[in-house]
This record gives structure tokens, C-alpha cells and sequence, in this order.
């Protein structure tokens, strides 16, 4: 009995195991199925009929399960395609980087290669734009969004329209030279690869998403969000930046029709071009050319109208002028630029224009010292100077080559192609292309302000050390008049000092006036301009009064 008692006990468990051994498969499949069906979500009109990837199960999803979408495995960067975009993005960096280094260096030295006829502001604006481009494209590069994609849209909009001005404007074209086109036609093309390289994470993206949680994610983390609200932020300013420089470019285009009184002619090797005008007719009696040269302004904005005026009084028969690189109708020149070889440039200039002179010199302010450098260099050529306040070569770096003032021109000089002063000028206060040429908004100029950022880099040593010289060689018969603003000297103790100094520039002092009142542009008074056109036109006839007084005398004799 004993026995068979066991033996039941023995079939009961024997019976028990073999039921769990048969129940272990047909549970591990329900907890399968349920697990699957859990981890697996429900098929839609978006769920892929086939698996995407050699490693996904029977239903899509990967061997070991769907991920969760906040898992760090779940990321566009698995696709070797967006890999490889971010590396070619990187390499766009590195290369527009090199050039706008360049670029840089270009607005003090000019490299071999690298000239523009125009300001050298606006190619660096454009590498600036690329470069800005392309930070903020592989800073946010795994947040890509709709938005950022629309932003640099219009930027690549509005440098298409740069583009087209650029290649198609003459005068734009011929300022901006080769680097100008470049610099515009790359910032387009890195704008269309930024877009082209969030549209390719997107979709990496999406990819990644389908195949490691099953479906797309459309929420975003609040990273996500603080990322794509920077980068749109930061797209949207450019955006702004782009469209003021469209709209500088276009009215550059609109005062390239603004013809100039003169012609141009090309100097240096044809590097660049000098505006130069002469008016009035050769006399009988071979009565020199006035030349004037203009101080921190244009000859046209102020000596022309009164040589203009001195013509028809009879005072001069002729005069001629020139605009220095930079400043109204003449291209840009190479830096660096000194005193010298503005006046290189002015001589090759008036040769070409068939002027050979005799002259006599009106030199302005600043001008002064291109007269005196012009003047040492052409020796008996020049019968007479007439210096209207003009600066001493000891206050050259006080007056012009500070490091504030140099710091402040070329701050100026990297916003000036954004036309913040001349767009509202032009579309609220009625400025004309005259005024932005060569009038009263024509040191918002980008051209103006270089031509000055160059003149303040040299102003201490180069131009300093030519003026230095100059006065050593210069022809000590030449005839002198001094004109001073009464104002400057009853300001500045130094000026005045310096003012009787430059009356002992020749042995032919013929006077030194001093006009109480009058500004630094002494002709701006009713007074000054009487006086400088009676001193300019007993320096034009001295010559030719000083030979009849001799016959006189010898006559007599």
C-alpha cells in the first residue's frame, strides 16, 4: 500500500512536470506575443509593408525592440549621408573662413591679386555673411527645422538679386572686381548648402525614427526648441542684414548712373582710374592752371564752385582738379597708400589728360600736403602755392592717424555696406546721387571712408616722412600764400605755431592772412572766399606783373 501510494505520488509529479513542461512553450509564446504587441505599435497608413533594415525582425522593429524616441541611439548622425554632409559643411567653413581672412587683412594690406576698384567693405560683408551662415548651420545641426530652412530661403533670395546686380551694373562690376562677385556669388552658394544640409538631417531623421521607435517623432524636447528658436533668431538678423545690403547695392547701381564732369583715366598699370576735370581756355598769355586739391571733403563740394566763380570774375582763365582714390568719381586704390603715390598717380593722371601746366597750386586742410609733395616734385612747373589752412606734418597724427580714429573709420567701414545712414538719407531726407557721390553724404561713402582709413594708416610715417622731404627739396623761387581759419588758430595754440612755420616753406612769401571767423574751410565765408580769390589771382598774374615791372624798371634804366 505503501508503495503504491508512491508510485501516485510519484505519477502526480511526474504528471506535474511534464504539464509544465508543456505549458513553458505555450506561455513563453503568449508573453512573446503580448510583449511584441506591447512593444510594437499599432500599423497605420504610415507603417513600411517591408523592414528597412536587414537587422529588423518580422514586424520592422529591431532585434532586440523598439527604442524609446529619448534613447541617444535614436539619431540622424547613424546614416553615413548626414555624416558625410556635416564633414562637407565643415570643410565650406574651414575654406570661407581662409577667406575671409584674407579679406581681413586685404582692408589694410592688399594682397597681390586681391584689388578692387571700390571698397573692399562690401566682399568682406558678403564672407562675412557666408561665414555666419555656416556657424550657425553646424551649431544647430541636429535640430533641424522648417523655419530655418524658410529664413535661409530669403537670405538666398536676396543674394541671388546681389548676385545679378553685381555681374550685370558696369560700374558695380568694375568696382567690385573679381573678389566682389566671388565673395556674393559664395555666400549664395553656401546659403543653398545650408538648406540643402537641414533638409538631409530631416530626413536622416525621419529615418532613424521609423526604424529604431516604429514611428515619427513630432514632439521635440525643450532643447530642441531653445535650439531651433537660436538658430532662427540668428538666421532672422541675417536675414535683416542681407536685405540693407540689397538695398546699398541698389542704390550703388542707381548712382553708378550719376556720370562725372571729367573722365577717368587709368593709372598704375591700369590698376584703377582717376577722375579729372579741367574747365575754362588756355590764354594767349600762358597763364598757368590752377590746381586745386581738396581738404577732408571733395574738390566738388566747395572749390569747385569757387574756381567756378573765379573763372567768370576773370580772376583765373583755367583749373583743373582731381579726385584722389576714393574719393568722388576715382577708383580705390591699393593699400598702403601715401602722399607719394597720390601723387604718382595725380601726375600720371594730368599726363594722360594732356595737362601739362604751368601751374599754381590750391591746396586745402589736408590737401596742403599733396600740393607741397606735388609741388618739390615738378619744380619750376609750379609758379605759386596757396595753402587754405593747411595741415602741418607734425600734427599728421594727431590730426589723422590716432588708433581711436582709425579703429572708429574702419568700424564704419564694416557697417557702411549695410546703408544704415544712407537708406534712410535717400528714402526720408531727399538725398540725391549727387549728395552720395561727392556732396554733403558722400563721407557715408564706403569708398570715402576707406579712401580715409587709408590715408590715417600711413598718416605718421609714410606721408609724414614725404612731406618732411618735400620741403627739403622743394624749389625755394616758388611764390607762397598762406590763408588761416581764424577759428583753428583761436582754438588750438599748436595750429597757429605750426601756420607761421608753413610760411617759410619758400624764400617767396608773398602774404599770410588770417580770416577772423572763418572755419576750417575758409571759402564757406563771404569773407574768405573774397580773400582767396583775390590772393589766387595775384599769385596766377605774379609771374607775368614781376616780368612788366622789370621791363619797366629797365626802361627806365
Amino acid at each position: 500500500m505503501k508503495k503504491f501510494f508512491q508510485s501516485n505520488e510519484n505519477s502526480d509529479e511526474s504528471g506535474n512536470n511534464s504539464r509544465r513542461r508543456d505549458a513553458t512553450p505555450a506561455a513563453e509564446s503568449r508573453d512573446s506575443i503580448e510583449s511584441a504587441s506591447y512593444s510594437a505599435p499599432q500599423a497605420d497608413e504610415t507603417t513600411r509593408l517591408l523592414p528597412n533594415r536587414i537587422d529588423s525582425n518580422y514586424n520592422g522593429a529591431p532585434a532586440g525592440g523598439y527604442l524609446s524616441p529619448d534613447d541617444p541611439a535614436v539619431s540622424p548622425y547613424n546614416l553615413f549621408s548626414v555624416r558625410a554632409t556635416r564633414y562637407f559643411t565643415v570643410f565650406l567653413l574651414v575654406l570661407t573662413f581662409a577667406w575671409w581672412i584674407l579679406l581681413l587683412v586685404s582692408l589694410f594690406i592688399t594682397l597681390p591679386g586681391f584689388e578692387t576698384r571700390g571698397s573692399p567693405f562690401a566682399a568682406f560683408s558678403y564672407a562675412s555673411v557666408s561665414v555666419t551662415n555656416l556657424i550657425v548651420s553646424l551649431l544647430f545641426f541636429g535640430a533641424p527645422s522648417k523655419s530655418v530652412r524658410i529664413i535661409t530661403a530669403i537670405i538666398a533670395l536676396f543674394l541671388f538679386v546681389d548676385t545679378i546686380v553685381t555681374a550685370s551694373v558696369q560700374r558695380t562690376r568694375h568696382e567690385e572686381a573679381w573678389v566682389g562677385i566671388t565673395s556674393v556669388a559664395w555666400a549664395l552658394a553656401t546659403s543653398l548648402w545650408t538648406i540643402i544640409a537641414d533638409r538631409t538631417v530631416q530626413w536622416g531623421k525621419r529615418e532613424e525614427e521609423e526604424r529604431l521607435t516604429g514611428r515619427r517623432e513630432t514632439r521635440r524636447t525643450l532643447l530642441e526648441w531653445i535650439e531651433v528658436s537660436v538658430a532662427s533668431t540668428a538666421l532672422l538678423i541675417l536675414c535683416v542684414v542681407t536685405a540693407l545690403l540689397t538695398c546699398t547695392l541698389i542704390l550703388r547701381s542707381l548712382d553708378a548712373g550719376l556720370a562725372p564732369p571729367g573722365k577717368r583715366y587709368g593709372v598704375d598699370g591700369d590698376k584703377y582710374e582717376i577722375h579729372v576735370y579741367c574747365h575754362g581756355s588756355k590764354s594767349k598769355e600762358q597763364l598757368p592752371t590752377v590746381l586745386l586739391e581738396g581738404g577732408d571733403d571733395t574738390v566738388e563740394r566747395g572749390l569747385w564752385q569757387f574756381a567756378q566763380n573765379a573763372v567768370k570774375n576773370g580772376s583765373i582763365n583755367r583749373y583743373c582738379f582731381a579726385d584722389r582714390p576714393g574719393m568722388g568719381w576715382s577708383d580705390t586704390a591699393p593699400s598702403p597708400f601715401s602722399a607719394g603715390q597720390a601723387t604718382e598717380a595725380l601726375s600720371e593722371a594730368l599726363a594722360r589728360a594732356g595737362e601739362v601746366g604751368p601751374w599754381v597750386l590750391v591746396g586745402a586742410g589736408v590737401g596742403s600736403i599733396y600740393s607741397r609733395v606735388f609741388s618739390s616734385r615738378h619744380g619750376t612747373e609750379i609758379e605759386g602755392m596757396l595753402l587754405v589752412d593747411p595741415l602741418h606734418e607734425d600734427l599728421l597724427y594727431r590730426e589723422l592717424g590716432t588708433t581711436s580714429r582709425g579703429f572708429w573709420l574702419w568700424l564704419r567701414g564694416i557697417l557702411s555696406p549695410l546703408g544704415i545712414d544712407r537708406i534712410p538719407g535717400a528714402l526720408f531726407k531727399g538725398r540725391s546721387r549727387e549728395d552720395r557721390v561727392w556732396g554733403r553724404a558722400a563721407y557715408q561713402n564706403s569708398k570715402t571712408i576707406f579712401a580715409k582709413l587709408q590715408e590715417g594708416l600711413v598718416a605718421g610715417s609714410l606721408t609724414k616722412r614725404e612731406a618732411i622731404t618735400s620741403r627739403a627739396i622743394q624749389y625755394q623761387d616758388t611764390a607762397l600764400t598762406v590763408v588761416s581759419s581764424g577759428k583753428m588758430i583761436d582754438r588750438d595754440p599748436a595750429w597757429k605755431s605750426r601756420q607761421e612755420d608753413l610760411t617759410k616753406l619758400t624764400h617767396n612769401l608773398l602774404s599770410w592772412d588770417i580770416v577772423d571767423d572763418a572755419p576750417h574751410e575758409v571759402w564757406s565765408t563771404l569773407e574768405g572766399r573774397e580773400l582767396l580769390e583775390k590772393r589766387l589771382k595775384k599769385l596766377v598774374h605774379h609771374k607775368r606783373l614781376l616780368a612788366a615791372e622789370q621791363e619797366k624798371k629797365a626802361d627806365s634804366a
